[in-house]
C-alpha cells in the first residue's frame, strides 16, 4: 500500500510538471495607433494596426464599450445598417454591371466595428455625417478587449473621430468643417496641347476639372469638353482617345456632346491595379488623347490625364473645360 502511494504521488507531480493547454498570451500587445479618423461616406480599413507580440493566434477583438466623447450613448453605431460586401474576387475583366454586382451583395453591420480575429476597424460606406457625429465634434471613445485562452487585456479610451464625407478625389474640400473656396480640380498631367488662337502651350491651369451629381439615382458617368465660352466640344476630336478601355465602364453612348458609360461604384471598385487604375490601383486613370500634324510636318501626340476617385453612387458628369482658348486639333 505504501508503495502504491509513492506511484500516486509520483503521477501528480509529473501532471504538474506538463505543458499547460492554454495559449500564450503576451502582456506587451499592443494597438500600433489610439486615434481613428476616417472619412465618412467610403469603407475604410485600418490595417495593420496591431502587434501581438508572438501571442498564439486567432486573437478575439471585441468593442467592449463605445460611447460619444461626453460619455453618452452612441446607439448610432451599434445599430446594423445594410453595407454592400465582397463574395467574389473582383478583376477588372467583368463584362457587365450585372457581373459585378454578382459579386457582391447587402449584409447589415454596425456602421463602425472590429474584425474578430485581426483588429482590423472597418467604417463602412453607408456610415454619414448626417448619421454619425463628424469633426470638428470630438466624436467617440471606445474601449477594446483583446484575448486567448491565455489572458485577456484592455484597452480604454481609445478614440474615433469621423472626417466629413468627401464624394470624390481629388477634392478641395476642408476634411473637418467640409468647406470647399473651389470646386475646381486640375488634370494630373498635360502633354503637347497648343491653344488654337495663340500656338502657345496651355498650362495645367488653363484647363479646370469640375464633378457634377446630376442625381442621386442611377449609376452612370458621363465625360464634357467645354470651351472658353462653355460650348461643348466634340469628344471625337480627342481621336486617339481608347473609349472602349477608358474606364471599366459599359454601355458607352457616344456623341459630338459627351461620352457617357454605365459605371458600378464606387470608382475605383476595389484598391486593384487594373487597365483602368493608376500603378498603384488606387485611382482610376483616364487618358484623353489625339494628335496633329504641327509646324515643320512633325506629329504631335497631346494628351490630358486625370486620376480620380468617385465613392456615392449616381449620375456624375466630369466636365473637363478649357478656360483660356481651346485646343488646336487641326493640322498647321
Amino acid at each position: 500500500m505504501v508503495g502504491m502511494g509513492i506511484l500516486i504521488a509520483l503521477g501528480s507531480c509529473e501532471k504538474a510538471f506538463l505543458p499547460s493547454d492554454k495559449d500564450a498570451f503576451s502582456k506587451d500587445v499592443q494597438f500600433s495607433q489610439t486615434l481613428y479618423r476616417p472619412t465618412l461616406g467610403r469603407t475604410t480599413v485600418f490595417m495593420s494596426n496591431f502587434n501581438d507580440d508572438f501571442s498564439t493566434k486567432p486573437l478575439t477583438f471585441r468593442i467592449s464599450d463605445i460611447r460619444t466623447s461626453d460619455g453618452e450613448p452612441a446607439p448610432e453605431l451599434l445599430k446594423p445598417f445594410p453595407v454592400q460586401v465582397w463574395n467574389g474576387r473582383y478583376t477588372g475583366e467583368e463584362k457587365s454591371i450585372e457581373e459585378i454586382e454578382a459579386k457582391r451583395h447587402w449584409e447589415n453591420h454596425p456602421l463602425f466595428e472590429v474584425r474578430e480575429h485581426s483588429g482590423e476597424f472597418i467604417m463602412w460606406h453607408t456610415a454619414t455625417a448626417s448619421i454619425v457625429k463628424a469633426m470638428p465634434d470630438s466624436g467617440y471613445v471606445f474601449d477594446i478587449e483583446v484575448s486567448n485562452s491565455g489572458g485577456r487585456k484592455y484597452f480604454t479610451d481609445m478614440q474615433l473621430q469621423p472626417l466629413r464625407e468627401r464624394n470624390y478625389e481629388p477634392n478641395n474640400a476642408d476634411a473637418i468643417t467640409g468647406n470647399a473656396p473651389s470646386d475646381i480640380l486640375r488634370p494630373t498631367s498635360i502633354n503637347n496641347i497648343v491653344g488654337d488662337s495663340t500656338g502657345i502651350l496651355l498650362g495645367i491651369g488653363d484647363i479646370s476639372i469640375t464633378f457634377n451629381p446630376v442625381s442621386a439615382e442611377g449609376n452612370s458617368l458621363t465625360f464634357k469638353f467645354l470651351d472658353p465660352q462653355n460650348e461643348p466640344i466634340d469628344p471625337n476630336k480627342f481621336n486617339l482617345t481608347k473609349w472602349d478601355k477608358l474606364i471599366h465602364g459599359f454601355n458607352m453612348e457616344k456623341t459630338t456632346s459627351y461620352v457617357k458609360y454605365d459605371v458600378a461604384y464606387p470608382i475605383p471598385l476595389v484598391p486593384i491595379v487594373t487597365p483602368y487604375t493608376n500603378a498603384q490601383g488606387t485611382q482610376a486613370a483616364v487618358s484623353f488623347q489625339y494628335d496633329r500634324v504641327g509646324f515643320g510636318g512633325i506629329r504631335q501626340v497631346s494628351n490630358i490625364d486625370f486620376n480620380f476617385q468617385i465613392f456615392k453612387a449616381g449620375q456624375w458628369e466630369m466636365i473637363i473645360a478649357f478656360t483660356k482658348e481651346s485646343p488646336e486639333f487641326e493640322n498647321d
